[in-house]
């Protein structure tokens, strides 16, 4: 039967035997199909590209499909058809293929192809942290070709409402470069995220521990709840001021002359920010404080071990560092250690390039000379880690 469908069309009573089959006259190859048990749905008939034999693929069952998004949809099947496509091995090949559109499996080649790749390892690692938090149980297995605007701003503006805004921005930025990666790829036309403003409202952290609460915190970190060897992690971590990155995947072998006067801690270009050696003088307190972890780790090449990934995940350093402050006036994280003793540097006169180069920074005003400057200030780096850690003892004491 040949006719113009109509909604009242669709609507018709099922046949009592066989099956009612309409072919619509406004849209070619568009046919309606109502069985006996009354289950009406609508498909699409044509003739293969390469065989010329007449074939029939399903578009949708009524009303689950409408009359207009069937013809719209017969409508791009004409063209594929025209196009050489048979649309029932189109579908085939997108059903065999579906694994590989998750947002889950474009996650995981943007790690392997992208971060690991071009990124340093402590901004790769953090971008795997924060596709496995935060994106990964909401999007695994979308397809990522299907992910529209809103439900980006959605996902981060949910960040945001659970108190996280400076992680809404990364993970806004992270969300960003795996589309860009897939628009690189040719995986897709166009990146969802792009120009799209950042939502959260960063407030600039300015936590200075006082003299309490550092006593406080060297006699209360290497107690329960926080671990002995996580609490000699966040000890290192006030008496050097390096990273809590740093500190987390420290190398037993990085350290150096720990009985003797010129003991220090070198840190290589690929376990820092700027990409470049850090050497960190250790002061007599730094290096107890070492052997102690040493003695801890057992046979682990790692200083802070953990059996799923070797060391410890700096996340670990920030977790500890929440249990043991949560009941001062303000929080306090492992970077406001650092944060603390630099603070420490500048009230004390030590000056700005040899607070600098404690803290392995590169300023705009040295950068021009950076390369050139083979001074990297030693025996000045030493002096002042050596005044905070007698500072430290007389607190602690």
């Amino acid at each position: 039967m040949r006719q113009v469908l109509t909604d009242a069309t669709c609507k018709c009573d099922a046949p009592k035997s066989g099956r009612l089959e309409i072919a619509d006259l406004r849209r070619q190859g568009l046919v309606f199909r109502v069985t006996p048990n009354g289950v009406r749905s609508f498909g699409f008939r044509y003739r293969d590209p390469l065989s010329r034999k007449t074939k029939r693929t399903l578009i949708g069952n009524y009303p689950d499909v409408s009359l207009r998004d069937a013809r719209n949809r017969a409508e791009r099947l004409v063209k594929d058809v025209l196009a050489g496509i048979d649309p029932n091995t189109a579908r085939q090949n997108e059903r065999e293929q579906a694994h590989t559109r998750t947002f889950g499996a474009l996650a995981e080649r943007y790690l392997k192809e992208h971060a690991y790749r071009h990124k340093r390892p402590r901004s790769a690692e953090e971008d795997e942290r924060n596709l496995a938090v935060h994106v990964l149980p909401k999007w695994s297995k979308r397809d990522y070709r299907a992910i529209p605007r809103a439900d980006i701003v959605t996902l981060i503006e949910g960040i945001i409402a659970s108190g996280k805004p400076t992680a809404a921005n990364r993970v806004h930025s992270l969300i960003s470069g795996v589309f860009s990666f897939a628009l690189d790829a040719g995986l897709i036309t166009a990146n969802p995220a792009s120009r799209l403003k950042k939502r959260g409202i960063e407030r600039q952290r300015k936590h200075v521990l006082t003299d309490s609460e550092i006593r406080t915190f060297w006699h209360s970190c290497t107690k329960s709840p926080v671990s002995e060897s996580t609490g000699l992690a966040l000890r290192l971590a006030l008496l050097t001021a390096t990273r809590a990155s740093e500190v987390a995947g420290a190398r037993k072998d990085e350290f150096r002359d720990l009985d003797k006067k010129v003991a220090a801690w070198v840190l290589s270009g690929d376990r820092t920010k700027n990409g470049k050696e850090h050497f960190v003088p250790l002061a007599p307190l730094a290096v107890v404080t070492v052997k102690a972890a040493m003695t801890l780790s057992g046979d682990s090449p790692f200083l802070f071990p953990s059996r799923r990934k070797g060391h410890i995940d700096r996340h670990v350093l920030k977790v500890a560092m929440q249990r043991l402050t949560a009941e001062w006036r303000s929080p306090a994280g492992p970077h406001d250690l650092r944060r603390t003793t630099n603070s420490w540097f500048a009230a004390n006169g030590v000056s700005r390039e040899v607070r600098e180069a404690v803290l392995g920074h590169i300023s705009a005003r040295r950068a021009p000379e950076a390369h050139y400057n083979v001074h990297e200030f030693e025996p000045e780096k030493r002096a002042a880690l050596a005044r905070w850690a007698k500072r430290v003892v007389n607190l602690v004491a």
